[in-house]
């Protein structure tokens, strides 16, 4: 294994790699070509976001604290929240973070679906 260092948009990860077999052996097998092929794949699969319900003028936006993948989403537009509660749940760094509703309000939008990743400062919710 080999680890290195990435930086993506200010944000340091630490990866490991598996270095493959002895570079004759890579040149002679095919294994090579669908690992190239495969890592393409999961963003070719990932079609875009759906177009979102523009949030009316007067919704409080919730932003997202931090990147991360949204486990679960646990209200829908038009329910009425209280303060404090969850609207959704937050993976990041292994750890579930739960989203909580800065005021009493309505959902307006819901703009992430499970599975989804976002980054800091990414609109999840919409309450008004």
């Amino acid at each position: 294994m080999k680890k290195y260092n990435i930086t993506v948009e200010g944000v340091t990860y630490s990866v490991e790699v598996e270095e493959a077999a002895a570079p004759a052996a890579a040149a002679a097998s095919p294994a090579p070509a669908p690992q190239a092929k495969a890592q393409p794949a999961p963003a070719a699969q990932t079609p875009p976001p759906a177009a979102k319900q523009a949030p009316a003028a007067d919704a409080e936006a919730v932003k997202s604290p931090m990147p991360g993948t949204v486990l679960d989403v646990r209200v829908t537009p038009g329910q009425t929240v209280t303060e404090g509660q969850t609207l959704l749940v937050l993976e990041a760094m292994k750890m579930e973070n739960e989203i909580p509703a800065p005021r009493a309000g309505t959902v307006d939008t819901v703009q992430v679906n499970k599975g989804d990743a976002v980054n800091a400062g990414d609109v999840l919710v919409t309450i008004k």
